[in-house]
C-alpha cells in the first residue's frame, strides 16, 4: 500500500496547525490543529488570503517586496520565527512559524506550506519569568524581603553584615514578620552559600523526632530504625541550618545543641561515635527566651551561646509606609503565578488595610490579599473583598454588646513571682499590666486584647500564663 496516498489524513493527526497556500497566497488546504487553534471552520479558511491570520512579521516583510506577494515566493530564504497570529475572535496567538515552498517535478513552485506550533504556555512561563526577575530586582526588595521603611533598611543592613561572620546568628521578632527569609538572606549573601541551607520548626516534632531530625539515628536505634539515617546537621554540612521556634525546644534538645556548638560534631541516635560538622547555626523565635530562663523552660548557657548576633525583626504595624510596598508585591506575584495581569486596590480598601493592627503582620496580609482575591472578578479589590476580621467588619463587632444580661468582665491575677516593686518600661511587671489593661479594655476578648496589644492571640495566653493572669465574668446585678 502506498501511505503517501493518505497525506491528508497525515495532516489531520499532526497536532502543530498546518496550511498550505497557492503562489497567490489563497489557503487550500489547512489540518485539524490549525482550526482548533484558530477558531475558524475549514470552510471559512478555504479560499480566503493568508493574511486573514495576521501575521504581523509577514506583514513587515510584505513591505518593499516586488514581482511577489510575499517574499518567500520572491526567492527570498524562509526562517523559521516567532511571532502572533490573530484567532477569529480577535485575539492574538503566540505560535513559532515555519514557512517551506512546494515545487513540481520540474522545479515550477506551486505553493508553500506553513506549520505554527503553540508557543501559549512558553509565553505565559516567560512572562512569569520576567514579573518574578522585575520583582526580586526591583530596589525596595531584598533577598524577598519588601521594605524601603528606615526600620526595614536598617535591617537589611545589619543581615549584609552579620551575613559576613560566622557566629550564631539568633532572629527575634513575631510570627509573621519574615524570620525565614531573614535566615535565608544571611545564608545568601555569607561564605557558606554555595553550601546547603537547611532547616527544621522545632516546633513541628516531639523530643524524639526532633533529636532524630536534628542528628540521625543509627540502624536498630529504636523501633522502625530499619536503617541509619542522616540527621539535619549533617545535611548542613559546609552551609547553614537554621532551627526556626528554637524557644519551643525541649531543655534536653538544647543539651545536645549546646554540646555540638561547642565540640562542632554530633553524634546520632543510638550511635557512640562522634561525626564533625561544619555548620552555622541560624535560631529564631518569636517567644521571649529571657522569660523562658526564668521560667526554668530554656537553658542560660544555650542563651547565651545563640546570642551572639540577635537580630529584631520590626511587626508590620511599625513600618505602615511599607503595606502598600507588599500588598503590590503580593498582587503581583500572584498575577506571575497566573499570567493576568495584577489586581489593583480601591482607596477605601487601602484605608481599611492601613488602619488595620495586623496582628499576624505579613503572612496576615499576604493572606489577606490571596482572600480578597478570591471575591475579586473584576480585577480590583474593593473594602467589600477584605476578609471579615479587617476594617468596617471588625469595629462593629467589637462595638456589638453581648445580648442577655450585663455582664462586667473582671481580669484577676494570681500573686506574681517576682518582688512587688514599682515596674520599670519594658519590665515584666509593665508587660503584665499592659496585659490586665488591655483585657479589662476588650471584655476579657484574648483576640481583641491580642489586637490592642499588637500581638498574636497566642502570645497574650502564654503571657496569661506566665503572669498567672487568669479572666472571670460576674453578671451585673
Amino acid at each position: 500500500m502506498d501511505i503517501s496516498q493518505h497525506w491528508q489524513e497525515i495532516c489531520h493527526a499532526i497536532q502543530e496547525g498546518v496550511y498550505i497556500v497557492n503562489p497567490k497566497g489563497r489557503i487550500v488546504m489547512v489540518n485539524d490543529a490549525m482550526t482548533r487553534l484558530t477558531g475558524y471552520s475549514r470552510d471559512e479558511l478555504m479560499e480566503r488570503s493568508c493574511a486573514v491570520l495576521g501575521c504581523e512579521v509577514c506583514a513587515t516583510q510584505r513591505k518593499g517586496v516586488t514581482g511577489a506577494w510575499c517574499p518567500l515566493f520572491a526567492g527570498r530564504e524562509s526562517q523559521a520565527k516567532r511571532c502572533f497570529i490573530s484567532r477569529k475572535d480577535g485575539s492574538l496567538l503566540p505560535v513559532f512559524k515555519n514557512q517551506s515552498l512546494i515545487h513540481d517535478k520540474d522545479g515550477t513552485v506551486i505553493g508553500a506550506v506553513e506549520s505554527v506550533m503553540d508557543l501559549s504556555e512558553l509565553d505565559r512561563l516567560d512572562r512569569r519569568v520576567e514579573e518574578l526577575s522585575r520583582l526580586l530586582d526591583r530596589p525596595d526588595s531584598f533577598h524577598g524581603m519588601v521594605g524601603a521603611s528606615p526600620a526595614m533598611r536598617r535591617l537589611f543592613d545589619i543581615l549584609e553584615k552579620a551575613a559576613r561572620s560566622d557566629a550564631p546568628v539568633l532572629l527575634l521578632g513575631e510570627s509573621g514578620t519574615g524570620k525565614e527569609l531573614a535566615a535565608r538572606a544571611i545564608h545568601e549573601l555569607g561564605a557558606r552559600r554555595a553550601g546547603p541551607f537547611v532547616q527544621l520548626n522545632c516546633a513541628a516534632l516531639n523530643e524524639s523526632l526532633l533529636e532524630s531530625e536534628l542528628f540521625g539515628h543509627a540502624k536498630g536505634a529504636f523501633t522502625g530504625a530499619y536503617r541509619e539515617r542522616q540527621g539535619r546537621f549533617e545535611a548542613a554540612h559546609s552551609g547553614d541550618i537554621f532551627l526556626d521556634e528554637i524557644g519551643d525546644a525541649p531543655v534536653s534538645i538544647q543539651v545536645k545543641l549546646l554540646r555540638v556548638l561547642e565540640t562542632r560534631s554530633i553524634e546520632r541516635v543510638g550511635a557512640n561515635r562522634p561525626i564533625p560538622v561544619d555548620v552555622r547555626l541560624i535560631t529564631a523565635t518569636h517567644q521571649d527566651l529571657r522569660a523562658l530562663i526564668a521560667q526554668g523552660r530554656f537553658r542560660e548557657d544555650f542563651f547565651f551561646r545563640i546570642n551572639v548576633i540577635p537580630i529584631e525583626l520590626p511587626p508590620l504595624r511599625a513600618r505602615m509606609e511599607d503595606l502598600p510596598l507588599l500588598a503590590g508585591h503580593f498582587l503581583h506575584a500572584s498575577a506571575a503565578k497566573t499570567g493576568g495581569d495584577a489586581a489593583r486596590i480601591s482607596p477605601e480598601a487601602m484605608r481599611l488595610l492601613m488602619e488595620h493592627t495586623w496582628p499576624g503582620n505579613v503572612r496576615e496580609l499576604r493572606s489577606a490579599l490571596e482572600y480578597a482575591l478570591v471575591l475579586a472578578d473584576s480585577g480590583r479589590i474593593e473594602a467589600s473583598h477584605l476578609p471579615p476580621g479587617i476594617g468596617r467588619a471588625n469595629r462593629a463587632a467589637c462595638a456589638s454588646p453581648p445580648a442577655g444580661p450585663a455582664v462586667a468582665p473582671a481580669c484577676s491575677a494570681a500573686p506574681p513571682s517576682f518582688a512587688s516593686t514599682a515596674a520599670a518600661p519594658g519590665s515584666p511587671g509593665d508587660e503584665r499590666s499592659a496585659l490586665v489593661e488591655a483585657l479589662r479594655q476588650t471584655g476579657g476578648n484574648k483576640s481583641q486584647a491580642a489586637r490592642v496589644l499588637g500581638v498574636s492571640r497566642l502570645t497574650v495566653l502564654n503571657r496569661m500564663r506566665k503572669h498567672g493572669v487568669t479572666c472571670e465574668r460576674t453578671v451585673a446585678s
